[in-house]
């Protein structure tokens, strides 16, 4: 496994000062370059924990990722491994829910489902979806509600509605439970 490899830069070492939400994102196998570096974009603006590379899936330095990341895939924290099922394992063993973002049969709306934090999301192809060895291991299936025709978005927006819902659920979360601070 490639081991957090971005640079110590000043705006790294601002990013781990700042209080994480406890969500760490697995892409397998996502093939888009822009898609990767939304994701690392998405994940500074939500204070996420890191981002796991799986398979395919194109990691920093790429010209693409630094594209649409705009300087965020040097400050969140991130590594690559070919195999995301022992990730996946090391985050169970550490009482992350495991969550697959597909649309299967068992799959809950997001906004019925009540995370247990820390969560791990997984994401997969955008056009295969997560391969099904992966969705497997996972602890709850969510979908997003799709109203229209169509019955799936591009990964890298379906990441972005799913880490800010979970920032809206986390924060409910912190807002009741009194002497809790953070967000």
């Amino acid at each position: 496994m490639d081991r957090l490899p971005y640079r110590a830069t000043a705006q790294a070492s601002a990013y781990e000062r700042i209080a994480k939400l406890p969500v760490t994102i697995l892409l397998d196998n996502v093939r888009s370059l822009y898609n990767v570096g939304s994701f690392f974009r998405t994940a500074d603006g939500a204070g996420v924990e890191q981002i796991l590379l799986c398979g395919i899936t194109g990691r920093p330095p790429k010209k693409a990722i630094a594209k649409t990341a705009l300087g965020a895939e040097e400050s969140v924290a991130w590594c690559h491994s070919w195999d995301a099922a022992p990730l996946v394992a090391g985050l169970r063993a550490r009482n992350y829910e495991i969550a697959a973002i597909e649309t299967t049969p068992t799959a809950i709306d997001l906004f019925d489902w009540r995370p247990n934090f820390p969560v791990c999301v997984l994401f997969g192809h955008e056009v295969e979806g997560l391969n099904p060895e992966l969705s497997a291991l996972a602890d709850t299936h969510v979908r997003i509600p799709m109203l229209g025709v169509k019955h799936s978005l591009n990964v890298a927006t379906a990441g972005g509605i799913v880490i800010y819902e979970l920032l809206r659920k986390y924060r409910r979360i912190q807002e009741s439970a009194p002497g809790i601070g953070g967000f």
